[in-house]
This record gives structure tokens, C-alpha cells and sequence, in this order.
């Protein structure tokens, strides 16, 4: 190879990241993409995928960026680790481990275990992992209890995410079906978890996942059955989760259903976005300066049909947005002053659900 080709390959890696999409393989999705991403503009070039697992729709990064943890959102619920080492499609890194509980809609690393949220038995599963990087057979199941007003969704529980806090001492899991979040303590030597405490909110809302604020102080519960952000003080010392009230995330007289899939919070606190499913917008939130205090300023376009996910990205400047329906992920320039997003560009991307970067 010349020295100039050398030099051009060279500058487009230093010039790039990269993002892992995940997708339905059920609805037409090619499971797991890797995509190079142009720190400059924000493009996405897909370098491959693996259809290893069936339905990864939700992804997770090691801290070192050389492992990715997918679900497989099964009725079997399962878990997979793969090797992110490589230029091209992810690496199966071991067999898929099962869950013990259906429906995995989300998963996150705390301890050195592996957990995830299952929607479909309202339980959140504790996976070790081993030393190469890979999920081991579970040590525990926390089932759930509880229900809420909404017969159709809320008849029993449906944990759909589960995070450790900022501090990496508790856990923390939020279920649409019992309106509540439990704050856990994870037993590390044992594998095991323990409701801690528990914060009911709305009856109704359906809360399906949270965001913290970078100071630590506050979290940001998302209703998808009531399109609100319930504004939390976390207390990282004690473990316990008080709500402070309400914000819209669509405009008042907004037609038709509404039903948020993601809250992110910037880099700086200062903004808060809400991906919104059938309005098919983000919205935007400004946040005081203390956190407390959320207020709804506007919705853009989401770029397509139902955003089941949005990303920031590392540099806090762009957001991602996978459009499950259209078979998308959009990414959008933040206007830094305003927090308004602008649309940039998209890649095809059938059934996306998830987007992470390494």
C-alpha cells in the first residue's frame, strides 16, 4: 500500500467513531450494525452486522469499548455478549445465556454484572461476567409485584429498564406496569438484588425509563402511557427517589396518541429530549439550573416513524434517533444555545430500536 493511502486511511480513523444500531430481526432487521460515525459531520457508514441473536433491541457497551452486550427480546429472554474489537459486523463472543424471565427490553452493567429489565415477567435478572467478557448463567431473578389502573397495559408488572445510579451504589429499575421505580442494592459476592426502597408515581403514567442529571442530584422519569417527565431528587446517600412534579413533553391541544420511548439528558444539565412515538417528534425541555425544575419548549420532527430510541452522541453535540416503523436512525445537530435539534442526515436501518457508541 503507498505511503498516500497510508495517510487517508489513517485520517479517516482518527476522523471517526463508532456506533452499534440494534434491531428487530422479527420485523425485517438485520440484527446488530456496526456503523464508522465521521466526528466532523456526524455520517454513518455501516461496516456490517451479525444476525447471531434474534431481536437485539437493546445494546450495552463495556467501559473499555471492546465487548457488546445485547438482549435477545424473546419470549425465551436471553442475553449475548460480542467481540467490538474488529473493523467490521460484531463478533459472537460465547452462547447466548438465557434470562429466566421474557421480554428483555433492556440491559446495563453494574458490579461486574450484567442485568437486565424484563418486560414480559416483570423481573430484573443479575448475569455474572466472566473473565473473558461474557455473560455466565444467572444468580438471580427479582420478580416484580404490583399492578396498575390501565387494564390493557398495566394488568401486572413490566419492568422495561434497569441502571445503576451515577454513583455505581444502587440500581435502579422502572416499571410501566406497577407505576413505580425500585431502587435496589446489588449483593456483588452473591449475584443476588434487594428492593431497597420504592417511588410510586402517577397512577397510570407508565413509567419506562429515566435519566439522571450530571450532577447526580436529579432523575428524569419518562411516562410512555402519559406523556410526561416526572422531575425526581435522588438522594445517592440514603437511596431514595422523591418526585417533585410534572412536564409536559408534547405542546398543550397535541393530537392523537403520544407514547415516549427515551429521555436524555445534556452533557452540560442544561437540556432535556424526549423521543415520542406516534406524534413522532423530539421534544425539548429546558432545565433550571439546579435540575428541579423542567419546562417544555418545542417538538421538531423526529425524521420518521416511531423513534423507539434516542442517543447522544460523545461529544454532546448530535442526537441519533432510531425510527423503528420508517427503518432509520436520523441524526440531528444541537443548536447549543436553544437545544433545539436541526436534522443533518440518515442512514437505512430496518426495525432500528437502539443506538449506542463506543
Amino acid at each position: 500500500m503507498s505511503s498516500s493511502n497510508e495517510a487517508e486511511r489513517a485520517g479517516r480513523a482518527e476522523r471517526s467513531g463508532r456506533a452499534f444500531i440494534g434491531s428487530f430481526t422479527s420485523a425485517g432487521g438485520r440484527g446488530i450494525v456496526a456503523a464508522a460515525v465521521d466526528r466532523e459531520t456526524g455520517a454513518l457508514t455501516v461496516l456490517g452486522s451479525t444476525d447471531a441473536v434474534a431481536d437485539p433491541s437493546f445494546l450495552a457497551l463495556a467501559p473499555d469499548g471492546t465487548v457488546l452486550y445485547a438482549v435477545s427480546e424473546t419470549d425465551d429472554g436471553a442475553a449475548a455478549a460480542f467481540d467490538v474489537t474488529g473493523d467490521g459486523a460484531p463478533v459472537p463472543a460465547g452462547e447466548p445465556v438465557l434470562v429466566g424471565g421474557a421480554g428483555p427490553t433492556h440491559l446495563a452493567l453494574a458490579a461486574g454484572h450484567l442485568l437486565t429489565a424484563n418486560y414480559g415477567s416483570g423481573s430484573v435478572t443479575v448475569l455474572p461476567v466472566g473473565a473473558d467478557g461474557a455473560p455466565e448463567a444467572a444468580t438471580g431473578v427479582l420478580h416484580h409485584r404490583g399492578n396498575g389502573p390501565d387494564q390493557d397495559r398495566q394488568a401486572a408488572p413490566h419492568a422495561h429498564q434497569v441502571l445503576p445510579d451515577p454513583t455505581g451504589r444502587w440500581v435502579l429499575s422502572v416499571d410501566l406496569g406497577t407505576d413505580s421505580v425500585r431502587v435496589c442494592a446489588l449483593a456483588a459476592t452473591t449475584g443476588t438484588l434487594r428492593v431497597h426502597t420504592e417511588t410510586a408515581l402517577r397512577p397510570g403514567s407508565g413509567p419506562r425509563h429515566l435519566a439522571f442529571h450530571p450532577a447526580g442530584g436529579h432523575a428524569y422519569v419518562l411516562g410512555e402511557l402519559e406523556p410526561t417527565v416526572t422531575v425526581c431528587r435522588w438522594d445517592a446517600e440514603s437511596g431514595v427517589l422523591v418526585p417533585l412534579g410534572e412536564a409536559p413533553v408534547v405542546a398543550p391541544g397535541t393530537e392523537g396518541p403520544t407514547y415516549p420511548s427515551e429521555v436524555v439528558v445534556a452533557r452540560d444539565g442544561r437540556f432535556l429530549w424526549v423521543a415520542g412515538r406516534g406524534h413522532d417528534s423530539i421534544a425539548v425541555l429546558a432545565l433550571d439550573e439546579s435540575g428541579a425544575r423542567a419546562e417544555f419548549v418545542t417538538t421538531v420532527e423526529c425524521g420518521g416513524q416511531w423513534p423507539r430510541d434516542l442517543a447522544l452522541d460523545p461529544s454532546g453535540r448530535r442526537l441519533y434517533v432510531a425510527n423503528e416503523r420508517s427503518g432509520d436512525v436520523t441524526w440531528f445537530d444541537i443548536d447549543q444555545e436553544t437545544g433545539i435539534p436541526r436534522r443533518a442526515g440518515s442512514i437505512e436501518a430496518p426495525a432500528a430500536s437502539c443506538v449506542v457508541f463506543g
